[in-house]
């Protein structure tokens, strides 16, 4: 797997609005503890999500499936990668059941699951992706599902397979603008992950969709607007975009630090545009707060 040629040099220093020192340890080492006794894995722990410890202390994970060894080499991503050859990337067949047991326990109301990429499945992960989901709602049938898929290689079917399974909200982020994917996102296509937006709009028009994109990796403001404004094009209903933080130093180092001003006129133009709900701020993420995410779309939509 041929993985993007990443620069070594050091962090830029962060800026004031970027500071944290709010830690829950044992909020977060109790839940580290219920996940690995299901043989569990959460995309907050992987990718090394700054959120983790906000998001831990009050109860709310995004269960990442399909193990925990990614068959891409994002430049921006800290998910472990690997060949199908190794013996980790065996699917465990408990896996679904134990993400309904686990967001039982946890007492779930919003339940979001994501994945690493599976190029190496047929049906890129998709059957278990759909079981993941049926017995999530069989467990928690009150419980809103979002979805934060990979584009499955352009697989239609394996995008519908997921659908049909009820999830409430579909995502798939978009992560960066067309000119940085070859250094960012490489195995990817920005038009394909259009095309799956697209096609999940048409196949399921209730479920809310979704998707995300990073800024601080060298693109312009009219980059992001031109994303925002083909999302709009493509029937997409919700927009996340968040600063790019280097998680560690073999990805892609940050080009700008984006200030909170800007993350303003980012969720303001895509409301013009025609987005039902942009977050839209340093610390946001594709799964953060989604379920607050969910419902002020959704009011958005009935208003």
């Amino acid at each position: 797997m041929e993985l993007v040629q990443i620069s070594q040099r050091p962090l830029p220093r962060l800026p004031e609005w970027l500071r944290r020192s709010e830690t829950h340890f044992e909020a977060v080492t109790n839940l580290k503890r219920g996940l690995r006794n299901l043989n569990l894995h959460t995309v907050c722990e992987s990718a090394r999500c700054p959120n983790i410890h906000d998001c831990f202390s009050r109860g709310a994970a995004t269960f990442m499936i399909l193990g925990n060894l990614c068959t891409r080499g994002c430049g921006f991503c800290s998910v472990p990668k690997g060949s199908a050859s190794k013996r980790e990337f065996t699917l465990d067949a408990e896996e679904p059941a134990n993400v309904a047991r686990m967001a039982t326990t946890m007492k779930l109301s919003y339940v979001v699951i994501t994945s690493v990429n599976r190029d190496d499945l047929a049906d890129g992960g998709s059957f278990h992706w759909a079981e993941t989901v049926r017995q999530v709602r069989r467990s928690l049938p009150q419980a809103r599902v979002e979805v934060l898929t990979p584009d499955f290689c352009g697989d239609m079917a394996a995008v519908a397979r997921v659908l049909a399974a009820g999830p409430h909200v579909f995502n798939h982020n978009m992560e960066t603008v067309p000119r940085l994917y070859s250094r960012v996102r490489p195995q990817a296509n920005y038009r394909q992950s259009l095309e799956v937006l697209a096609f999940a709009k048409r196949c399921r028009p209730d479920v809310l969709t979704k998707s995300g994109v990073m800024v601080g990796l060298g693109e312009t403001t009219v980059e992001i607007q031109d994303v925002l404004e083909d999302l709009v094009a493509n029937n997409v209903d919700v927009a996340t975009v968040g600063q790019y933080l280097q998680p560690t130093r073999r990805n892609l180092s940050v080009a700008e630090y984006v200030t909170p001003a800007q993350f303003e006129e980012y969720r303001d133009f895509g409301l013009r545009a025609g987005l039902k709900m942009v977050f839209s701020g340093p610390y946001v993420r594709s799964s953060y707060m989604a379920d607050l995410v969910s419902e002020r779309a959704s009011a958005n939509a009935c208003s």
